[in-house]
C-alpha cells in the first residue's frame, strides 16, 4: 500500500512539475512587455534559467545520495512554487529577473533529478516498469498549465494573480505528496563535492547518447517544425501551428503507453523500435507532400521520442557500478544539453543550407539509439 500510494505521490509531483513549466511559457510575452524588453534581449535573459538548471543537475546527484530522493523531492517541490511565485515580482527590475529565473532553473534541475530518483525507487519497490506514466503526468500537467495560462489571458488577469491562484490550487496535490510517507535509499557520495558538470560514464554515455537523440528530436520539433512548413514546404501558419500540438499528443499517448510495452517486450526492444519510428516519422516530415503526410510524420516522432527520457532514467538508476543520484543526474545533464543546444545547431544549419538538411540529420540522430539500444540492458551483479 504505501508503495502504491508514493507511487501517486511522485506523479503528483511530476504533474505539478508540469503545470508550472506550461504556465510560465502561456505568460512569457506577458514578462516581455513588463520587462519592457525586445526580442533579443528577452533570449539572452532566459539563458538564465538555461544555466541555472543545468547548475542544479550535479548539485542535485549528490544531494540525493546523501539526503535521499523523497526528502529533496518534497523541498524541492515547495521551493518549485515559491521560485514561481517570485516571477512577478522579480519584473521590477531586470537583473532581479534575471536572478529569478536562474533561482527557478536551479530548482527545476534539481527537482528534475530527485524526482526521478524518487520514482525510481518506487519503480524498483513495485517490480514493473511505471517511469513513463510519470512522464506522461508531467506532459498532462504541462498541457494544463498551459490552458489555465490561456485561461487566465482571457479573463485579463494579471500575471500575480494568475500564478497566487495557480499555486492556491495546486497546493493539494503538493499537500498529498509532502504527506506520504517514504524512506529513500542513501549511499555516501563518492566524493567530496559535486561535479561542476555532471556527466556520464562507462555504459551510461551511450543511455546519455540515446536520451539527447530523443531530445534534439523533441527539441527539433519544437523550435523549428512549424517554420520549416511554412518557409520550405509553403503550408499556412493555422496548418503548421497544428503540427505541435498534433505531436504532443502522441508523446503522451505513448508515455501513458510506454510501461506496459516495457514489461512487456523489454527496454532494448522498445528503444530499438522507436529509435526506427524516430527516423520514419522524421523522413515523413522531410518528403511528405502533403499536410496529413507530416502530421502523420510527427506523429510517428512523438511515438519514437516519447520513451527514451524515461527508459535511460531507469536504466541509470539500476545501474550497479555508479550511485542512484549521480547516474540519473548524468543522463539528465545530456538529455537538457539536447534542448539547449540542439535546436541552435539545427537553425544555424538551416540558415546556411536548410531545414529540410536540418530535419535529414535529424532522423539519422535517430538511428543512434536503434545502434546503441542495446545499452539499456541492465548488466547482472555476482550475487
Amino acid at each position: 500500500m504505501s508503495a502504491i500510494r508514493a507511487r501517486r505521490a511522485v506523479g503528483a509531483v511530476f504533474f505539478v512539475f508540469g503545470t508550472d513549466i506550461g504556465a510560465w511559457a502561456a505568460r512569457i510575452p506577458d514578462f516581455k512587455e513588463l520587462l519592457g524588453l525586445s526580442e533579443g534581449p528577452l533570449g539572452a535573459l532566459l539563458l538564465s534559467l538555461a544555466v541555472g538548471s543545468m547548475a542544479g543537475f550535479p548539485i542535485a546527484g549528490y544531494l540525493v545520495d546523501r539526503m535521499g530522493a523523497e526528502r529533496l523531492s518534497k523541498i524541492l517541490a515547495v521551493a518549485l512554487l515559491l521560485a514561481f511565485l517570485s516571477l512577478p515580482f522579480g519584473t521590477v527590475y531586470v537583473p532581479l529577473f534575471a536572478f529569478c529565473l536562474f533561482a527557478l532553473g536551479a530548482v527545476i534541475g534539481s527537482l528534475d533529478v530527485a524526482m526521478n530518483a524518487w520514482g525510481a525507487e518506487v519503480e524498483k519497490e513495485l517490480g514493473r516498469p511505471i517511469m513513463s506514466s510519470y512522464h506522461g503526468l508531467y506532459s498532462l500537467g504541462a498541457v494544463a498549465g498551459a490552458g489555465g495560462g490561456a485561461v487566465a489571458l482571457w479573463l485579463d488577469l494579471p500575471v500575480t494573480t494568475h500564478y497566487i491562484l495557480w499555486v492556491l490550487l495546486m497546493l493539494p496535490a503538493l499537500y498529498y505528496a509532502l504527506t506520504t510517507p517514504w524512506v529513500s535509499e542513501r549511499s555516501e557520495p563518492t566524493g567530496s563535492r559535486p561535479p561542476v558538470i555532471a556527466l556520464p560514464k562507462g555504459a551510461l554515455v551511450f543511455v546519455g547518447i540515446m536520451c539527447l537523440a530523443g531530445g534534439i528530436g523533441e527539441g527539433a520539433v519544437t523550435d523549428w517544425a512549424a517554420l520549416y512548413q511554412i518557409q520550405e514546404l509553403f503550408f499556412s501558419e493555422s496548418l503548421a501551428a497544428i503540427t505541435f500540438a498534433v505531436y504532443s499528443s502522441a508523446m503522451v499517448v505513448m508515455r501513458f503507453s510506454g510501461d506496459a510495452l516495457t514489461a512487456r517486450f523489454g527496454p532494448v526492444r522498445v528503444a530499438q523500435v522507436c529509435g526506427l519510428a524516430g527516423f520514419i516519422g522524421c523522413a515523413l516530415l522531410v518528403w511528405g507532400p502533403t499536410i496529413y503526410v507530416v502530421w502523420l510524420g510527427v506523429a510517428i516522432m512523438g511515438i519514437g521520442n516519447a520513451p527514451m527520457f524515461p527508459l535511460a532514467i531507469s536504466r541509470a538508476a539500476a545501474d550497479p557500478t555508479v550511485s542512484k543520484g549521480a547516474a540519473i543526474a548524468s543522463v539528465v545533464t545530456l538529455g537538457y544539453g539536447a534542448f539547449l543546444f540542439g535546436p541552435p545547431v539545427l537553425g544555424f544549419v538551416g540558415e546556411h543550407f536548410s531545414l529540410r538538411v536540418s530535419f535529414l540529420i535529424v532522423a539519422f540522430i535517430s538511428l543512434v539509439i536503434v545502434v546503441l539500444a542495446k545499452h539499456f540492458r541492465v548488466p547482472q551483479t555476482a550475487d
